[in-house]
């Protein structure tokens, strides 16, 4: 059975790889998103990874895919993600130019607060403030630079979090101007590593606007209680918004019992509450392969046939069938035509 993967670090990671030609053909590999991912951000380090991307495509003759129409046809495809937005350094003159270099999915924020927005581990700040560190660090964006909005911040139809004085960070004004020409620009908008208040603002806009997003990597809080994983009020508007979640690897996210055996029992948890709480058509993959410690029972890429097999003796073909591939590969084509 082919997949799609929606996220691994595989572009970024030096030495032994989870993700190489050989695994991603041993697995069967229909798509790999590779993620630039810088752990401070620039433009100049995330171009120098745009440019290794493409080397590695012409080497290893992965199949480029920059518009729905490249998804055909056999052998491996490719996609080129950022992980963290930062690397747009407040300019989304810069985003252009991301994008302009191939780059088809950004994760707005990664584990702090940034420009764009809140992280899920971000410190609270008032909804009001706008005396956010990070954008008093563009001094040369004023605030009659960011251009108005259709959607409103903190959308109470899909509020997730109490509204009070004080928050965790959603998208600042700035993040709004990117969300809005991502959309604009066919780019896939990524909440994960986000905040609830910043997915809250990403689904008011995608509701708003009718265009789907993605959690490129997350998991199901309630099955793993940590606040990477999203939770069911967010799984079932994610679900809504006909966007797709990628199941995460990372043992932490899973379960506290950290054995193969544990492992898998944790990932068939995963997916039948998915299943229960947003429906078989909100189900993808989103490995986080060289991003995260090898997991006990999926190790590398090539281990995907065996853990799909699994997974299909316990839930229907059909079901799996989505998860691993036709899930990802509807909103893909939808976002990029």
């Amino acid at each position: 059975m082919k997949y799609i993967d929606l996220h691994t670090d595989a572009l970024t990671k030096e030495g032994v790889l989870s993700v190489t030609e050989e695994s991603l053909k041993k697995g069967g590999c229909f798509l790999e998103c590779f993620a630039c991912f810088t752990p401070h951000g620039g433009l100049n380090e995330t171009l120098k990874l745009c440019n290794k991307f493409e080397k590695m495509c012409s080497s290893s003759g992965y199949r480029w895919v920059k518009r729905a129409e490249d998804l055909r046809g056999e052998g491996i495809h490719a996609m080129l993600t950022v992980e963290g937005g930062e690397a747009i350094e407040g300019d989304l003159k810069n985003l252009h130019l991301l994008h302009e270099k191939g780059v088809r999915m950004m994760t707005l924020v990664w584990n702090f607060d940034n420009a764009i927005g809140g992280t899920h581990g971000g410190r609270a700040v008032g909804r009001t403030s706008t005396a956010h560190p990070v954008l008093r660090a563009h001094p040369e964006r004023s605030e009659g630079s960011h251009r108005l909005t259709d959607f409103v911040l903190g959308d109470s139809s899909v509020a997730l979090l109490p509204q009070n004085e004080r928050r965790p960070l959603g998208l600042t004004p700035f993040g709004r101007e990117v969300v809005e020409s991502m959309g604009e620009l066919h780019m896939l908008v990524d909440v994960s590593h986000g905040s609830d208040a910043l997915f809250s603002d990403v689904a008011a806009w995608s509701k708003k606007s009718g265009i789907p997003f993605v959690a490129s990597h997350s998991n199901a809080r309630t099955v793993c209680a940590h606040s990477r994983n999203l939770s069911d009020g967010e799984i079932k508007i994610l679900a809504d918004c006909g966007g797709v979640m990628g199941l995460n690897f990372y043992d932490e996210f899973l379960s506290s019992d950290k054995s193969a055996a544990g492992q898998k029992s944790a990932l068939i948890a995963h997916i039948s509450h998915i299943l229960k709480v947003g429906g078989e058509d909100v189900l993808a993959l989103g490995s986080d392969f060289d991003g995260i410690p090898q997991n006990a029972y999926l190790k590398t890429a090539a281990d995907m046939p065996r853990f799909l097999e699994d997974m299909c003796e316990i839930f229907p073909p059909r079901v799996v069938e989505k998860l691993a591939f036709s899930n990802a590969e509807r909103v893909i084509r939808e976002i990029i035509n």
